[in-house]
């Protein structure tokens, strides 16, 4: 060990969160919050200033970039600090696109301040911390990848949930309606079901996306 503190961001849209996740921290002797972040785009920003050794990022900022979209930008760079999410989300929807874009851990916003702490010291370190919850679901999708559905067919399923046609998806994701209907049927064999509102369900029941 080097000795010098592991110098923290926390990028996230709450202040009070962010204020919350702050004093946890603080308390910490090997621990140096050297910035925040309200805005996915400026926690990319300040990522890519220097100065800090873990990002603790939120998955949902309201308006603009999300959580992964800058865990991305932010690990795409040479020497770039690691990023832990800290998020409510534990879906695949959540979870999966996260992870592709480099995030090196994962963990909920209601795990214990221990938890936290050797989660920042083990991302801190280049390894990887989950919650339980997503390192359950996780293997899951190892041991049978048949059942899992695909990134596409999890953001597929969701604008399902959310109410909308085929047409609208097809508008959303910009893919013809002949794809949105071929990312459907794959949902349906995977899930085991043959309808719109059986298929919500079942996603909702198994974690795979949220309301």
């Amino acid at each position: 060990m080097s000795g010098l503190p592991i110098r923290i961001l926390i990028a996230d849209d709450h202040p009070v969160v962010r204020a919350g996740l702050r004093a946890v921290l603080e308390t910490e002797p090997d621990f140096a919050i050297v910035a925040e972040a309200a805005t996915a785009e400026e926690a990319v920003e300040l990522a890519a200033a220097g100065g800090s050794d873990v990002v603790l990022m939120d998955l949902q900022f309201g308006r603009g970039m999300n959580g992964s979209q800058a865990t991305a930008a932010i690990t795409a760079r040479p020497g770039a600090p690691r990023v832990l999410v800290v998020t409510t989300y534990d879906t695949d929807a959540d979870t999966l696109p996260a992870i592709e874009a480099g995030a090196t851990g994962y963990l909920l916003k209601d795990a214990p301040p221990e938890e936290l702490a050797a989660a920042v010291r083990t991302a801190a370190a280049g390894r990887t911390t989950l919650a339980p919850a997503v390192a359950d679901r996780l293997m899951n999708r190892l041991r049978a990848p048949h059942a899992a559905l695909t990134r596409r067919e999890t953001e597929v399923l969701s604008l399902v949930a959310e109410g909308l046609s085929n047409q609208g998806i097809s508008a959303r994701l910009q893919l013809t309606r002949a794809t949105v209907k071929s990312h459907l049927a794959h949902v349906y064999a995977k899930l085991g079901v043959d309808s719109r509102t059986a298929a919500v369900a079942a996603a909702l029941e198994l974690g795979v996306i949220r309301r």
